[in-house]
């Protein structure tokens, strides 16, 4: 339907077992924050329930405000540098899942190969190495 909001590329590991590195990965479509992070946030939503803070890397994204309102709800975003291939995602004090995030103009293979490996179980492949396959 055109006009309809696009789902988030999001892969989750099956289990939730949290005995890899990654929880599973995310491939935006753009680097805009404000227009990929709020539907991020909801599709998460229904599978981990009520996010409250989001870490990112700002150099890998346009305007990164302080905080976003999801689903009537805010989010409140933190800055930290050096790792703009990974996102995480809170729940509440100490309950943290970390995504890899495949850059937005990453060929859908090696998109798919990358957050294939990410949402394996029990993966320990670094992010670097899962975005050269």
């Amino acid at each position: 339907m055109p006009g309809a909001p696009l789902l988030p590329r999001l892969v989750l590991e099956p289990t939730m077992s949290r005995e890899g590195i990654f929880d599973g990965a995310w491939w935006p479509r753009s680097n805009h924050v404000l227009a990929e992070l709020p539907d991020l946030i909801t599709a998460l939503s229904a599978h981990l329930g009520r996010i409250g803070r989001v870490g990112l890397d700002t150099s890998a994204w346009d305007e990164v405000p302080r905080s976003l309102v999801a689903n009537g709800l805010t989010v409140k975003i933190n800055w930290f540098a050096g790792s703009d291939a990974t996102i995480s995602v809170s729940r509440g004090f100490q309950d943290h899942f970390l995504l890899l995030v495949v850059p937005p103009l990453t060929t859908s293979e090696n998109a798919s190969s990358a957050m294939a490996g990410a949402a394996a179980t029990g993966n320990h492949t670094p992010a670097a190495e899962l975005l050269l396959r």
